[in-house]
C-alpha cells in the first residue's frame, strides 16, 4: 500500500471539499511505461467509480483507492504534495521506480541519468533508462516524447552520451537501443 504525507493528505481534502458531496476521495494510479518508468494520475473518484477489487485507504474525510495492478507497482510509495519556487505538485516516491545495479560502472552511469539527464529530457515529458553496461558501452532507452523525437540521435550524442562519458571514465561509448518508429505517435515511421 502507499502512505500519503500530511501535505498530500491537506491537499487532497482541500480538492475533495472543492468537489463536492457526491466526490468521496482520489484514486491513484500507475502506468509502467519503461522497465523502472511510470506515469502517475491521481484524480478525484465518486462512489461509483471505486471497483470491488480496489485497496482502499481511509483517511480523515476521504478515502485514497488503488487498483491491484497500480497497487502492486506502488507497494511501499509514498505520496507527497510539495510547492516550491517553480510550482507545486504532487510527487510520488516508488521503491519499484528506483534501479539497483551490482555493478559499480552501472551505479556511475545510473547516478549521471538520475541527476544529469532525467531533469533535461524530463522537462520535455522524455525519459531514459539504462539497460545495461557491457565494457565500455552503456545500452540505453529512451521514451516519452524522446521516442520517435527527430532530435533523438542529437540528444544522445550531445546530451546523453558526452554527460555519461564525461562523468564515468569507464564508459566510452551510449548506445540508443530504442525503436524509434514504435509508439502512439512517432517521427519516425
Amino acid at each position: 500500500m502507499i502512505t500519503l504525507t500530511e501535505a498530500a493528505q491537506e491537499k487532497i481534502a482541500e480538492f475533495v471539499k472543492e468537489a463536492g458531496e457526491e466526490c468521496r476521495g482520489v484514486r491513484v494510479r500507475a502506468a509502467r511505461v519503461g522497465k523502472y518508468t511510470f506515469r502517475y494520475q491521481i484524480h478525484l473518484v465518486r462512489d461509483e467509480d471505486i471497483e470491488e477489487d480496489d485497496s482502499a485507504l481511509d483517511l480523515d474525510g476521504f478515502v485514497v483507492v488503488i487498483d491491484p495492478q497500480s497497487d502492486e507497482w506502488m507497494d511501499g510509495s509514498t505520496v507527497d504534495f510539495l510547492t516550491l519556487d517553480s510550482g507545486s505538485g504532487f510527487q510520488i516516491d516508488n521503491p519499484a521506480a528506483a534501479p539497483k545495479w551490482d555493478d559499480p560502472v552501472a551505479q556511475k552511469v545510473q547516478k549521471v541519468i538520475d541527476e544529469k539527464v532525467t531533469p533535461v529530457v524530463g522537462s520535455h515529458g522524455g525519459w531514459v533508462e539504462l539497460d545495461r553496461v557491457d565494457g565500455d558501452t552503456a545500452y540505453v532507452h529512451l521514451g516519452g516524447g524522446c521516442q520517435g523525437c527527430s532530435s533523438a540521435s542529437f540528444t544522445l550524442s550531445q546530451g546523453i552520451e558526452s554527460a555519461i562519458t564525461q562523468e564515468v571514465a569507464e564508459i566510452e561509448h551510449v548506445v540508443d537501443e530504442t525503436d524509434h518508429g514504435a509508439g502512439d505517435q512517432p517521427f519516425y515511421s
